[in-house]
Formats: structure tokens, sequence, C-alpha cells
């Protein structure tokens, strides 16, 4: 069974499809082709892939609902293929979850370089000690985070989030810095954005411990991770 990357890429144009798989063989990774939108799903339940690269726009299954089924499950990195500018917001959003996108028409040489960035970043373990003084523990290499040992779902935005102040409990982050670890490119993303972002995290990480309030705002400034031992 070969160790390389598997990388499934959902494209109902043939010619592009085969044209970047051929890319993605050649930087050593293993590629699997479907063509549609149906049976995507239950191919990802079944295969575990390490990306997928999912057009938008497919016969018989869009990949909004593709990527929104997938998200019930796994954790899978998606990049998103669309020539639809206007959808970009929505791909990357908080109900679908998708880790990128890339406008058609695309150079499959950018989308290479997209898979690589993708999965360095998700490559690497990070875990927080569970401890006393810190019951979260973040493995980004499935994109899982657990707090008090009790599974905490989030969309890979919300992991990033998680990640940045994990890494720094008690620091102060301003809003602009919260943009630079959610999103690796230079899109425009406004500061409510980010709140929303991070009120949906506190949300989640209340329905799990609802006595502390790990995520404290501070007026004019942004956002710090407060951990407090477990009783």
């Amino acid at each position: 069974m070969s160790d390389k990357a598997q990388i499934l890429v959902v494209e109902d144009e043939i010619g592009l499809a085969e044209l970047l798989q051929d890319y993605l063989i050649n930087s050593d990774y293993s590629v699997h082709l479907l063509h549609e939108g149906l049976g995507v799903v239950e191919w990802i339940r079944a295969n575990n892939p390490a990306l997928v690269v999912l057009d938008l726009m497919l016969p018989g299954k869009d990949g909004t609902e593709i990527c929104r089924e997938v998200r019930n499950f796994s954790q899978v990195p998606i990049i998103m293929t669309t020539a639809r500018v206007e959808e970009i917001d929505r791909l990357l959003g908080l109900e679908l979850g998708a880790d990128d996108y890339v406008c058609k028409p695309y150079s499959p040489r950018e989308v290479v370089a997209r898979v690589k960035t993708v999965l360095r970043r998700v490559a690497s373990v990070v875990e927080a000690s569970a401890s006393d003084c810190n019951p979260i523990r973040l493995d980004e290499s499935t994109f899982m985070a657990t707090i008090a040992n009790q599974p905490l779902e989030l969309t890979p935005v919300e992991f990033r989030l998680l990640k940045a102040f994990v890494a720094q409990p008690g620091r102060v982050f301003s809003r602009g810095h919260l943009m630079e670890s959610l999103y690796t490119d230079s899109r425009v993303v406004s500061d409510r954005t980010v709140d929303t972002h991070v009120k949906n995290l506190r949300k989640k990480m209340l329905s799990l411990l609802p006595d502390q309030e790990i995520i404290h705002s501070i007026y004019g400034v942004g956002y710090k991770l407060e951990i407090q031992p477990l009783s």
C-alpha cells in the first residue's frame, strides 16, 4: 500500500481533472478522480483521503452540499474550485468550513501549491497538555479537538482560531492578528467575520464547560484565552 498522501479530485471537466492529476502525481501524491457529485461523500467516508479538491458546480450533487455532508463526519481538508467569485464568502463561511478556494480558470501549478500549503498546515500535531492547567487538546493532523476529554466539533476555521489562542494563553490578540491566523492568503476579511467565528467557538466551548468563560473579550482591542484549573 502506497504511503503517498492521497488526493481526491472531484471535477466534471475530465480534461482539466486529468491535467491536475498529472501535476499532483509529479509532485509525489496519489490521486483519485471523480467526475460527478453522486458517490463523493461515500468515497471519502470509505477511503479517508488526505485532502479533497472539490469543484463547486457538479452534476448529481453540488460541491456545497458535498462539503456540508462531509463536515458531519470528517475534518479532511477541502479546497473548493469555482468560477463563481460571489460564492467565495459562502464557501469559506461558517456553515461549510472549506479550507481554501481557487478561482477558475486556474493554473494546475497554483492548485498544487495550495495543496502543499494546506497539507503542511495540518501535518504537524499540536497537542496542548491535558493537565489541570490546560484541558484543551488539539491534533492538527486530524483537525480534532477535545476539551476536558470531551470532543469539540469545530470547523477548520474555528480549529485554527483555537490553535492560535492555545499557543499563547493569556495573550490579547487583535482582530487583525486573528485574521492572519485564520486565512493564509491576502483576502479581505472584516472584523465582523472574526467576531462571528469567535462567538461560535465560544458557544461550543461553553456547551462543554458551562461554568467557564474561556475566551474573553478585551474592549477595543480583541480577545484572549484564559484557562482555569478544572475542579
